[in-house]
């Protein structure tokens, strides 16, 4: 009786506040949480966490000694991840970021490589852009990612001191030098060989993610391992 109660007030609200997936816009049914039952099934896991051997930790290897690299979603022009991905970082909608990161920290902690994490660290946002967006999408991600696997989310330890340009249209050398020297660590003391899991929404050219990589390793003796919403 409860559950139906639950339902025709779902329902009723739906009719003056409809909920709509964050992937293709339709209007959500009650049972339907964040994306529909379509899109959920439609769209395109990488499955990368299951192996070390992936595009997403090829496209990174050689550039920082990561453990590992795996990504959750692939990410097309016109196609639901990239329309989840505008949802999240520019119509205030981060708890899309957070439901997914939930559930890929989900399948993570059934992998023995990413099992021995010991905390979050998403990569930060310079905080001008903080102030005009209001929330780090990579934070959300992080959160979902840690309440999943049962780890702490660290935001006290990288910053991002230097604010960039868009990344949009530059070449893939250009990308590097934007982002060269922007992150610093807080004055933080760690435990020897500790394992960090840094997570981003989006990968591109995998320049950000690096350059954050690389500060964390100068900064701490640390094992780093890499996980991002999705790659284009």
């Amino acid at each position: 009786m409860k559950s139906e109660l639950n339902k025709l007030f779902g329902d009723f609200l739906s009719i003056f506040f409809p909920r709509e997936c964050g992937c293709c816009g339709c209007v959500l049914k009650y049972q339907e949480k964040f994306i529909c039952i379509a899109c959920d099934f439609h769209l395109p896991y990488t499955n990368y966490h299951e192996y070390s051997d992936n595009d997403t930790a090829r496209q990174l290897w050689g550039k920082a000694p990561l453990e590992e690299a795996c990504s959750f979603l692939f990410m097309q022009k016109d196609s639901r991840v990239e329309r989840l991905i505008y949802q999240i970082k520019y119509n205030n909608q981060p708890f899309l970021a957070e439901y997914f990161g939930y559930q890929y920290g989900l399948k993570l902690s059934e992998v023995k490589a990413y099992q021995d994490i010991d905390f979050v660290i998403p990569v930060p946002l310079h905080s001008s852009k903080l102030r005009k967006r209001g929330y780090n999408q990579s934070t959300y991600f992080g959160r979902g990612i840690a309440r999943a696997m049962e780890i702490p989310l660290r935001e006290d330890i990288l910053v991002r001191k230097k604010a960039t340009i868009s990344q949009t249209g530059k070449g893939r050398l250009e990308r590097y030098e934007n982002v060269s020297d922007i992150f610093d660590c807080q004055n933080t003391v760690l435990m020897d060989n500790v394992h960090i899991l840094l997570v981003d929404d989006v990968l591109t050219t995998g320049a950000t993610i690096i350059s954050a990589a690389l500060v964390l390793f100068e900064s701490f003796d640390c094992r780093i391992s890499v996980a991002t919403l999705a790659r284009a």
